[in-house]
């Protein structure tokens, strides 16, 4: 399983600061082991702490009043979210549930805030996630109402590498298709099925538990 080390070497903000302020960030870090079906953290939770994920799967979600799971985002290895709640100093509007085996780190708020006190760079990253957060939602928006089965699978994958909120080095996602099911909110049978759609377009390259993206701008813009 990866280390917090390899998410610090991912995270933008990280990298641009000195060697002091990265040791404070670092000595305040709490990492955590979390299996599937635990949380990160529950809607209603104070909004203390702001989550990095070092490795796994994550689903944010809220209930419906019928009871039927209503998905936010996805949050793969390399991803920090909870900024929102923590600059609006309410609590947490969704609960994040782990998909699979997976380990995070929880930066105390008073760090966090700390950061934006004093580190421009620090500033700018979470400016421009918040900006791309927003972008993402809207497009969630469009998809659930617009497009087709195959153009939702697409462009959950692609949201997946989303080089600002989710940097990776490399184009493949690890993922059943169970997961995926999940995440877009349909049955495996469905998504297995969609996945064949998207690999005859020649856009990605399936193997188990192993989608590689051979396209990501086509598989972004697929079924508009």
């Amino acid at each position: 399983m990866r280390s917090l080390d390899d998410l610090m070497a991912a995270s933008k903000w990280a990298v641009a600061l000195s060697a002091e302020q990265l040791q404070r960030v670092r000595s305040g870090l709490i990492v955590r082991d979390l299996q599937p079906g635990n949380y990160a953290c529950r809607k209603g939770d104070p909004s203390n702490i702001w989550v990095g994920v070092i490795d796994g799967l994550f689903r944010a979600e809220s209930l419906s009043d019928t009871g039927k799971p209503v998905t936010f985002a996805v949050l793969p290895a390399n991803s920090w979210f909870g900024e929102g709640s923590i600059l609006k100093g309410e609590a947490r509007k969704y609960d994040v549930v782990a998909l699979r085996e997976s380990r995070i780190a929880s930066m105390p708020a008073a760090t966090f805030l700390w950061l934006l006190d004093t580190s421009i760079a620090f500033n700018r990253f979470i400016l421009t996630q918040l900006n791309e957060r927003l972008g993402q939602f809207m497009g969630a928006f469009e998809h659930d109402r617009l497009l087709e089965l195959e153009a939702r699978v697409a462009r959950t994958i692609a949201d997946m590498l989303h080089p600002q909120l989710y940097p990776s080095r490399e184009a493949r996602i690890e993922i059943s298709n169970e997961e995926l099911g999940h995440l877009v909110g349909t049955s495996r049978q469905t998504v297995s099925h969609a996945l064949h759609v998207l690999e005859k377009s020649g856009l990605i390259k399936i193997a188990y538990r192993m989608i590689t993206v051979l396209d990501i701008e086509r598989l972004r813009d697929f079924g508009r």
